[in-house]
């Protein structure tokens, strides 16, 4: 990871190998800018104050192993990054003064959010902040899901899709019931209208053809003056008038007079005369039906004016025109069905809604089973851990209990309560479960909630034991932990850099600490320096092996780095965290 114009950090570079990598330095020195680039890294909120003074903008860029078919490699690829020539992505975050930030990944410019999908299936950032949120119920409660795994995840997929569909049903009977009678007006209205249209059963289109046929009627007789004048012209006149011969008479005439020419030529244009003709006949007949069909019964007349006022009723209430009226009236209909406040319809209703519930009430009831007795093993697995950790006394308890319902809560769901009685449970998305994590100091003494009966340091402890625990189930690769050692000391920072070491056995562990014994533990160690030149404070991180790590140790032993009595407690401390190694990778090969 490549770290530029971040806090105090001008530029540096983090080699970050597998197993555990401690990153030491003095207060001050921009120890915590290492776990701020992984926090802008993974796409988290990327604040202005933490740009380097002077500089224009902060910079981080890192190198991700995404295997292919993993989940990562899968969000890189929707977002169309493409892995170097070695298979790796390279994400880059940078942050401009005026606020601006952009993201890349390999490659490709991208969201924010896309490193932030890519982040939560690499790297996991524990800091002292997730001691807090250990206290908050809902934080207990996924520590035991976690826990738990596919099969406490399968059953509350399964909760959450019929809880889902019970508060629809739920929700849609209370507005029924509710709005019953404003629902009846508007039914009311609805069916009136409906009842109005389906009187006059217009048709498609009819408003427009009553038009047409209201301006032929009123013009009847102009109309059959022009109709039979045209039929006289194709025709002739009715009584074989010999001065009024018509068209087809004249071009009778004429076919006879080419037909009987000597002229071939003549001859051959008389069939094209017939052609005119057939098609004068088909004209002729159709005026003579047209001039038949004129009605100027003042009756019909009356009767289509009749009908366009009906329409006309319609349109002025409903659309502008009958199309649009028969599209109000197929909403309308939908509408109605949808306002159905009969007693049958709510009925309905209400059985489905109780119908849900007892499936409902099985499922939550299967969910609580499978964390009851997924917390009697995370509450074992985790005291062992504390026995580790110099807590041997201590004891942990993972209570699971039914969260009740408050008064008049709209989605209560009624469970099997204690001693065979009936109540009411506050069904949320994760179930009727509360879940509270005990921690009994010592023996004889009663188990309290964890963060009454914790110390800061007992707390970190209880922290990183749940870690070490979940780690076995989280398929994140990288587990980063930002002093999450802090009040702790002596024997106890031990037993923390041992769960540290052992956990990057099968984990890539970062640990930013001020604890030299559990520095020693690393398998690689940086240190961030901080000088001063000129007015202007600047901070690199170096790698550190033999004796300047012996050098490191000391002075975080003892403040200082040049006492023989602080090196050799700190080559000391080296020989006991190597042989410690050495010895749990030995019996991780026989295990093997």
């Amino acid at each position: 990871m490549r770290i530029e114009g971040l806090g105090v950090i001008d530029e540096a570079t983090l080699e970050l190998d597998p197993g555990l990598t401690v990153v030491t330095g003095e207060t001050g020195a921009g120890k915590t800018m290492v776990v701020t680039g992984l926090h802008l890294l993974s796409g988290g909120r990327a604040e202005v104050s933490k740009i380097r003074s002077g500089a224009g903008k902060a910079s981080v860029e890192g190198r991700f192993s995404a295997p292919p078919g993993s989940a990562a490699a899968k969000v890189a690829s929707d977002a169309g990054a493409e892995p170097d020539d070695e298979g790796t992505l390279i994400a880059l975050r940078s942050l401009n003064a005026d606020g601006r930030s952009r993201a890349h990944l390999g490659g490709r410019s991208v969201p924010v959010g896309v490193l932030s999908d890519l982040s939560e299936q690499l790297i996991a950032v524990h800091g002292q902040n997730d001691q807090l949120k250990l206290m908050r119920p809902a934080e207990q409660r996924s520590v035991l899901d976690r826990f738990a795994g596919e099969g406490l995840a399968g059953a509350l997929a399964e909760y959450r899709k019929v809880r889902d569909e019970w508060v629809r049903v739920s929700t849609e009977l209370t507005e029924r019931a509710a709005r019953s009678r404003e629902m009846a007006r508007e039914a009311d209205l609805l069916k009136h209208g409906l009842a109005e249209i389906e009187a006059v059963a217009p048709t498609p289109g009819e408003d427009d053809e009553l038009q047409e046929k209201a301006k032929r009627l009123a013009d009847a007789d102009q109309l059959r003056e022009a109709s039979t004048g045209a039929v006289y012209a194709v025709s002739g006149a009715p009584d074989g008038d010999p001065d009024v011969p018509g068209a087809l008479g004249l071009i009778a005439d004429a076919r006879h007079r080419l037909s009987s020419s000597d002229d071939p030529r003549l001859r051959e244009l008389e069939p094209r005369l017939a052609e005119a003709e057939a098609l004068l006949v088909d004209v002729g007949t159709e005026l003579s039906s047209y001039v038949e069909s004129l009605d100027a019964d003042p009756a019909v007349l009356e009767k289509v004016l009749a009908r366009q006022a009906e329409l006309k009723a319609l349109t002025r209430k409903y659309a502008a025109d009958v199309d649009g009226v028969l599209a109000w009236a197929a909403d309308a209909s939908e509408r109605l069905a949808g306002l159905d406040t009969s007693e049958g319809a709510l009925a309905e209703l209400a059985k489905r809604r109780d119908e849900l519930a007892v499936s409902l009430a099985e499922l939550a009831k299967q969910v609580t089973v499978l964390r009851v007795e997924a917390a009697d093993k995370l509450a074992q697995a985790v005291t062992v851990e504390l026995a580790g950790l110099a807590m041997g006394q201590a004891a942990i308890e993972v209570i699971v209990s039914t969260r009740w319902a408050e008064p008049n809560e709209p989605y209560s769901l009624r469970v099997a309560g204690g001693e065979g009685r009936e109540a009411l449970a506050h069904a949320g998305p994760e179930g009727v479960d509360e879940v509270e994590i005990r921690l009994r100091a010592h023996d004889g003494a009663v188990a309290l909630p964890v963060h009454k009966a914790a110390s800061g340091g007992e707390l970190s402890r209880v922290m990183l034991a749940i870690e070490v625990v979940l780690a076995h189930t989280d398929p994140v690769p990288t587990l980063v932990f930002d002093e999450v050692d802090a009040g702790v000391g002596g024997r106890a920072a031990v037993e923390i850099g041992r769960r540290l070491a052992r956990l990057a056995s099968s984990h890539q562990v970062i640990v930013v600490t001020h604890l030299p014994q559990v520095a020693a533990f690393a398998d690689r160690h940086l240190v961030v320096d901080k000088q001063a030149a000129g007015g202007i404070t600047r901070s690199d991180v170096r790698r550190v092996d033999e004796q300047d790590r012996v050098i490191e140790l000391a002075r975080m032993l003892a403040g200082m780095d040049s006492t023989e009595t602080g090196r050799a407690h700190a080559e000391e401390l080296l020989a006991v965290a190597d042989a410690d190694k050495k010895a749990t990778r030995g019996k991780g090969r026989k295990r093997k």
